[in-house]
């Protein structure tokens, strides 16, 4: 038997923020916009970042949503072996090594911020490490002044997954031997020493169809850096408003920049079974094909499909799949079904990203509920992560056949997961 191991005050302002739309918009700022064009198409075999000498921009970074790549550039078969680069036709060939997209840039502009010259998001580079309440966390950012700079904000969660990082892996057992899900040339990170897997980071995203867990609280989304998941975590209150629940915090990364572009969609149908997303170029399936695969016949099903006459469709990355994800809507599934359909409302999605602390699994998006239990020994699923959550399942065999053994929340097995197609 395989084991599975599923890692896992109130601010003066609370009424103010507790109401989602104001969260998105509290941090906003009126300043002088200076319109600038940045436009980086670079790609690369490799995961090199590359280092620009440009005169800093003193107003409000002009952003850009552009997906660059996850990084991952090591082939892994089911059962999590390293292997050579397969070859078309051939089984685990399309993963997420097999193809190079923009490479992830950054410049450490030697004042505690670093530049996303893909994106233009300018980073605080060294966190407080200080666990926040979620909603202490937007007074936190509020207060900051790092490189001289005070329109400091929380990033939505789709700016904060911008950064990540495939080859991440968590050695619990030392974590010196561990690589956190992010470029950490550029980024300060520390491990807790307490719970090295614990390396959660707000997002100013709100989960927003319904209660999580089995008492209902209210959720916020956030990425952990250390083990490579997005999930919604305790902001403080139930569902409903009401204080009272405990809540650990998360860590910030702050982010200044231009706000309600990087991750907003601009979908097109184009009458043919297929949807372009204007804002990254990228062309999807529009309706998944009803079935559930396991990873490998996953890959193989998108490298062999000539939807609407094309020959090069493949399974999205980590961070392609995400990038459609509508955490706005209040609602399953987690799409825009203006667009889109899921034929099982409560879908899970393969990626063909391989999850680096269980190299025999790999990342699915849930656009359903993201299931788990209270721990290994109960025997009810609840939504514990929230739709749009990030995790990861077991490439093959039967849900059976991995044991969960957590004294945490201990995530659903499915195995088999739907298919929703991606081409550039």
């Amino acid at each position: 038997m395989r084991k599975f191991g599923v890692l896992n005050k109130k601010s003066s302002n609370l009424d103010k923020i507790r109401n989602s739309n104001y969260v998105n918009s509290y941090i906003v700022k009126t300043l002088v916009v200076f319109i600038s064009i940045i436009a980086f198409v670079a790609c690369s075999d490799d995961d090199k970042i590359t280092i620009s000498d440009d005169d800093d921009d003193t107003s409000t970074p002009t952003v850009s949503f552009v997906l660059t790549d996850t990084g991952q550039n090591v082939f892994y078969d089911e059962e999590g072996n390293v292997i050579s680069t397969p070859s078309e036709g051939e089984d685990y060939y399309g993963q997420d090594a097999q193809y190079s997209g923009t490479s992830s840039s950054f410049k450490d502009n030697g004042d505690g911020t670093v530049t996303d010259l893909n994106t233009g998001l300018m980073w605080q580079q060294t966190p407080d490490f200080e666990r926040h309440n979620y909603y202490d966390a937007f007074d936190y950012v509020d207060d900051l002044e790092i490189g001289g700079y005070t329109d400091w904000r929380l990033p939505t969660i789709k700016e904060l997954y911008s950064l990540l990082y495939s080859n991440g892996e968590l050695d619990a057992t030392s974590t010196s031997n561990s690589q956190p899900y992010l470029y950490d040339a550029y980024f300060d990170f520390e491990y807790d020493q307490m719970m090295s897997y614990a390396g959660q980071y707000w997002s100013s995203t709100k989960y927003v169809k319904g209660g999580l867990q089995n008492t209902s609280i209210e959720g916020a989304f956030g990425f952990n850096f250390a083990d490579g998941h997005i999930k919604s975590y305790e902001t403080g209150l139930y569902f409903n408003g009401a204080s009272g629940v405990e809540d650990p915090g998360c860590f910030v990364r702050a982010v200044r920049g231009e706000e309600g572009v990087y991750g907003v969609n601009d979908f097109s149908s184009n009458g043919d079974g297929t949807v372009t997303d204007n804002a990254t170029g990228l062309m999807w399936q529009q309706v998944d094909d009803g079935n559930t695969y396991d990873w490998k016949s996953a890959l193989a099903y998108a490298s062999n499909s000539e939807l609407a006459g094309y020959t090069d469709w493949r399974l999205p990355n980590a961070k392609e799949l995400q990038s459609i994800v509508d955490y706005e809507k209040t609602t399953i599934p987690a799409i825009d079904e203006t667009y889109f359909t899921c034929t099982d409302s409560d879908s899970w999605f393969w990626t063909s990203t391989t999850q680096g602390d269980f190299k025999y699994t790999a990342i699915y998006i849930a656009f359903g509920k993201a299931y788990s239990k209270e721990n290994s020994s109960a025997t009810d699923y609840y939504d514990w992560h929230g739709a749009g959550a990030q995790r990861s399942d077991p490439k093959y065999g039967d849900p059976e056949d991995y044991i969960l053994e957590s004294v945490n929340a201990s995530d659903l097995i499915r195995v088999k997961n739907y298919v929703r197609l991606v081409r550039n």
